[in-house]
Order: structure tokens, then sequence, then C-alpha cells
């Protein structure tokens, strides 16, 4: 009898043992439940539409004055007017393009660990819902731009949106287009100042925001290929495709580009005339934000790069010195 006890314990019911797990003959255990609506104003409707249009990652889209003032052009009142219409235009076509992608990715977000919060994925913003209101921003979006700015910045913000939108439907799901994709976003962002004001974009300017742009995306991937884990995609499934050292070598390859390319302009002669001190000395905060940020792609912390620029400081302090130094630069100083 104390034999018999021993198997099936206490009771005699075949309950589970702590050394050997649960029981054969025991059912199955139900599925974690979907994450519920948070609560407060996050888990209303409104609080769950204003959450799903990011609105910490709107800092992207201060990169529409990125050319203005790489050209010192930043005094006058009209052009500051024109990068504010800039700015709520790229924040409404990207605000839209992540209302169609959460719509679309709801039930694959469920499977990743913070994704799965999202309002959409959560069920507090239904998927027909953000599905019409992300089609009515796109729409509108590319109206306004072609209403109220040049041709030029019409069409690249209409190109912007249908190369989000391809992203979304099957682009994502192609091995490196979907880095290229990414990074081509950040780089139409910061040559729209450009095109809306009529300023020629340098050469050094495109090469050093589009590699700086592929060192954040590629180390977004890499701190989320950490996180799940090598081979297991979640949410992305192009993650089980990507190696954690492939992903290494891209943002190792992108950061080493855009530091030699920045180098490059601020040691050049523009017109003949030898770079100012302040350009010069511009190098060293630039080379350490790189530095700086490259801690954390190398944690594996770097997944929300918007924390990272806005809560590290830093990070905020390097970035202003880079700020000062360029800006007195740009004076001739």
């Amino acid at each position: 009898m104390a034999e018999r006890s021993t198997l099936t314990g206490p009771s005699g019911r075949g309950q589970p043992d702590p050394a050997t797990g649960p029981h054969p003959l025991a059912p199955p255990s139900p599925p974690a439940p979907a994450p519920g609506r948070p609560p407060g104003f996050a888990g209303s409707l409104p609080g769950g539409l204003l959450l799903t249009v990011r609105p910490r990652q709107w800092v992207k889209n201060l990169l529409v004055v990125a050319a203005p003032a790489a050209a010192g052009q930043l005094a006058a009142v009209q052009t500051v007017l024109e990068l504010a219409l800039l700015f709520v235009l790229f924040t409404a076509a990207a605000s839209a393009v992540y209302l169609l992608n959460d719509a679309r990715d709801a039930e694959a977000d469920r499977a990743h660990p913070d994704k799965c919060r999202r309002p959409v994925a959560a069920g507090t913003v239904p998927v027909p819902l953000a599905y019409t209101l992300g089609s009515l921003l796109a729409l509108v979006s590319t109206a306004a731009a072609a209403l109220l700015c040049n041709a030029a910045t019409a069409a690249l913000l209409a190109a912007y949106l249908l190369m989000q939108i391809a992203y979304c439907l099957r682009l994502k799901r192609v091995l490196v287009v979907d880095l290229a994709v990414v990074t081509a976003g950040f780089v139409m962002r910061a040559m729209s100042g450009g095109l809306a004001l009529g300023i020629p974009l340098s050469r050094w300017f495109l090469i050093t925001a589009g590699f700086g742009a592929l060192f954040m995306v590629a180390g977004k991937r890499y701190s989320e290929a950490l996180l799940m884990g090598e081979g297991k995609g979640g949410t992305r499934a192009l993650l089980r495709e990507y190696t954690v050292g492939y992903l290494r070598f891209v943002w190792q390859l992108a950061a080493g580009a855009a530091v030699l390319a920045y180098c490059l302009w601020a040691l050049g002669t523009d017109a003949g005339v030898d770079a100012s001190l302040c350009r010069q000395l511009s190098m060293v905060p630039m080379i350490l934000a790189v530095l700086r940020y490259a801690v954390f792609i190398d944690r594996g912390t770097a997944g929300s790069p918007e924390d990272v620029l806005l809560r590290d400081r830093p990070l905020a302090v390097t970035a202003v010195c880079w700020g000062l130094l360029y800006g007195l630069s740009v004076a001739g100083l």
C-alpha cells in the first residue's frame, strides 16, 4: 500500500509528483489567455488609437528639418512653417502605416512578448476600424501634400506611403529588402525638407543619413533577435532567417560607413575653403554618440530606438554637444 501511495500521490488519484511532472493521464493545461485591455485611458478606444499611432515615434519625423539645418536655413519664419506642415504630413502618413500594419499583424503580434500589448493585438482597437482609419489618413495626407506642397514633395510622400504599404503586405518578408525599405523611409524623411525648400542635397548628407539609418534599423533587428532567440521570429518571420551574426555584421558595417562619410565631410572643403574648426570638432561627439548607441545594440536593448534616444542622458548630452558644434560650423565659426 505504501508503494501504491508513492505512485499515485497522497490522495491516490493520479496527482502530479513535483519531481516527475504532470501525470500522463492528466488533461492538458489550457492555453494562456490573450492579454486583456489595460486599465484607464489606455484601455479605452481613444487611448488605444493614440497608442497605435505611436506618438513616441513621431520624433523620427523631425528628420524633415535635417537638410535645411545642414544648410543653415532655419531662421526664416516661412521656412519654419513649411517644415511644420511637412512634419504634420509625415506624421499622418506614418500613423496610417502603423494602423494598417498593426491591423494586418494583430495575430502575429500576440506571439511577441512586448507587441502583444499593442491595442489592436489586445483587442482595444478593432481590426476593421484600424484598417479604415489607416486608409483615410493615407488618402488625406497624400491629397494635402499635393495641394499644399510642391510636386517633388508630394511625389516623395506618395512614394513613401506606397513603399510602406508594400512593406506591410509583402516586402517585410523579403531578406535584406526589408532592411533597405525601412532605411529608405528614414532617408526620405531627411530628404523631404530639402525638396520642399529647394535645397540641394549633398552626396555626403545622403550617404551619412543612409548608413546612419541602416545602423539603427539593423541594430533594432539585432536586439529583437537576441530577445526572441536566434531562429525564433515571433512577430517578424524574417528573424528566423537572419542569424545574430549576420545582423551584427550589418549594423557594424553601417556604423563604420556612417562615421567615415561624416568624417570625410567634416574634413573636406567647400568651394575651395577649408572646413572650420567647429565642423572638424563635431566629429568627436558624433563618434561618441555612435559608440554609445552601439552599447545598447550590443546588449540587445535597442529594440525601441526612440526609448534609447529619449531616455539615455549621456546620449542626449552628446547629441546637444554635437548640435552646438554643428550650429557653430554652419554659422562659419
